[in-house]
C-alpha cells in the first residue's frame, strides 16, 4: 500500500509542477478531446449528427505496442424533426494496439477496441425523460501525432450499444492531444 501511495504521490507532484523528468518515466497519458457523433443503422432514422467531448487515460508501456485506455465521453444528437435530443454518457475500457514505427516519426497509427457502459436518455422538449443503462463494445482506429509525451491524436470508432430491439450504433470522430507518458 505504501508503495502504491508514494507512486500515485509521484505522479501527481510530476503534472501539478510540471517535472518532466518524472513524466518520461512514466507510461501513463492523459487526454482530451470532441468532435462529431454521427448516427448510423436505424439510429440515424431518428437522429441528427451531433457533437462530444470525451476525456482519457491511457497505460502503454514503452516496451509493449499494447496498452490500456479508460475513457468516458458524452454525446448529444438533435432528433429528427426537432423537438428534443439524445443524451448519451459512456465509460469503456480498450484495449490499444499501436504499429511499430521508426523512432523519429511523428505519426503513429493505432487499433482501439474494447466493451463499456452507455447511459442512453431521450430528452424530448415536451413531456418526461426516457434513460436506460447498457452495455455495448466499441471499435476503430485513429494515429498520434507529435512528439513522445504530447501528442495530437484523431480517431473514429464504431459504437454498438446492445438494446432490446434493434442495437444503437453511433460513430464519433474524434481529434484530441494527449500528454503524458514517456
Amino acid at each position: 500500500m505504501r508503495g502504491f501511495t508514494k507512486g500515485v504521490l509521484s505522479v501527481g507532484l510530476s503534472l501539478g509542477m510540471g517535472a518532466t523528468a518524472l513524466s518520461a518515466q512514466t507510461p501513463v497519458q492523459f487526454g482530451l478531446g470532441g468532435g462529431v457523433s454521427i448516427p448510423s443503422g436505424s439510429s440515424s432514422d431518428g437522429l441528427k449528427t451531433g457533437w462530444h467531448g470525451m476525456a482519457l487515460v491511457q497505460f502503454l508501456p514503452a516496451s509493449s505496442p499494447v496498452g490500456f485506455r479508460l475513457d468516458g465521453a458524452y454525446h448529444q444528437m438533435k432528433f429528427n424533426g426537432g423537438g428534443g435530443k439524445e443524451q448519451i454518457i459512456n465509460g469503456t475500457a480498450n484495449a490499444v494496439y499501436e504499429f511499430k514505427v521508426a523512432s523519429e516519426t511523428k505519426f503513429r497509427p493505432y487499433l482501439i477496441g474494447g466493451g463499456g457502459i452507455y447511459n442512453l436518455k431521450d430528452k424530448p422538449d415536451v413531456g418526461s425523460s426516457a434513460s436506460e443503462t447498457k452495455f455495448g463494445i466499441n471499435a476503430g482506429a485513429g494515429f498520434n501525432f507529435g512528439a513522445s509525451r504530447t501528442a495530437f491524436f484523431v480517431e473514429g470508432r464504431f459504437h454498438n450499444v446492445f438494446v432490446p430491439g434493434s442495437d444503437f450504433h453511433f460513430i464519433p470522430i474524434t481529434a484530441g492531444i494527449r500528454f503524458g507518458g514517456s
